[in-house]
């Protein structure tokens, strides 16, 4: 029997792609950027696997041009909502994901966004390296705010929310924490607070937005969440974008109602050129780069492709450790 046929979307890092090559016949994307639709729909055909990314919707149409081939879906991302999961299961596909990998890299990278905004340090960078600076010291320069003693609020106390506050800890910072569910186990752990999402925003200084994107969370912060917050406050958002209702944060963010933002996610990304927040220099924006260490982009990679491979090429029962619906396991025939 010949090697099971696979479509990578995009290149990974290494050693991914050879562990792939060595068990898969493999067709690559090698161009830098995402797939069209065409080429997806054009190179899944007769494909017994493919390992996707999340800007990658893979949907029954997506699916339909796979055939009857298709056995797994391994998506390179934390987040699985661009996979029209109930469709996969309802074909005996197997869904998978690389889990929280991610979650210290991105943990470094929200604190990175909680330093930059409260410190200016986007802004002196800019303001120095544009020799702007004439006066060897001055007492009103590049003010900004304490990150030391403040409080958090943390929405979403997962892998990564929990990485956050165990940061905090170092920075003597009080956390408050917001989850549909509370855990109480956490709160011990963590040495966290439990609050009602009104009553977080109310009383951070730094609120960091972890949650996953659901129903429930879809554009959670609106405008009636931002005037809850404190006008010296900031917003960080490592999570989705879509989480945050982004046109409500643009006005907030106009008429001063907050004193700031930290962005690595976008409505819709990457940024339009015509987005207001690229002209405003209360924001730190960043290009959706959270996990982006080689150390976490090499493992995630490395974890897309055994778990692929764990459903085609392993002869006992397909067990891939991060498996997205389990249930799949009672309809697809072995």
């Amino acid at each position: 029997m010949g090697k099971k046929k696979i479509y990578v979307t995009r290149r990974i890092l290494e050693p991914a792609l050879s562990i792939l090559s060595r068990k898969c016949q493999v067709t690559l994307n090698k161009k830098p950027c995402p797939p069209s639709r065409e080429e997806i729909s054009k190179n899944v055909a007769g494909k017994a696997g493919i390992l996707c990314m999340l800007t990658d919707r893979i949907d029954a149409e997506v699916m339909d041009k796979a055939g009857s081939n298709l056995q797994v879906i391994s998506s390179y991302s934390t987040g699985f909502e661009h996979i029209d999961v109930k469709e996969a299961t309802a074909r005996g596909i197997y869904v998978t994901y690389t889990a929280d990998i991610l979650a210290e890299a991105t943990a470094d990278l929200a604190f990175g966004l909680i330093l930059a905004c409260a410190r200016n340090i986007v802004s002196a960078d800019e303001y120095t390296r544009n020799k702007k600076w004439k006066i060897a010291w001055s007492p009103d320069l590049m003010l900004g705010y304490n990150v030391h003693g403040s409080t958090l609020g943390i929405i979403g106390l997962g892998r990564i929310g929990s990485a956050v506050a165990r940061r905090a800890r170092g920075f003597n910072m009080k956390v408050l924490y917001y989850n549909r569910k509370r855990n109480r186990q956490l709160e011990s752990e963590l040495r966290v607070t439990y609050a009602a999402l009104d009553e977080l925003l109310a009383q951070s200084d730094f609120v960091s937005i972890h949650t996953t994107l659901n129903s429930a969370s879809n554009q959670l912060i609106d405008r009636t969440k931002l005037r809850l917050m404190k006008k010296t406050a900031f917003l960080i958002n490592t999570a989705r974008g879509q989480v945050v209702k982004e046109v409500d944060l643009v006005r907030a963010l106009e008429r001063n109602q907050i004193a700031g933002a930290g962005l690595d996610v976008f409505e819709t990304e990457p940024l339009p050129r015509s987005n207001p927040l690229l002209k405003m220099k209360n924001v730190v924006l960043l290009p959706h780069i959270g996990s982006a260490t080689y150390q976490t982009r090499s493992k995630m990679a490395e974890v897309a492709a055994r778990n692929l491979l764990d459903v085609l090429v392993e002869k006992k029962e397909p067990n891939p450790k991060f498996l997205v619906n389990p249930e799949v396991k009672n309809l697809r025939p072995l």
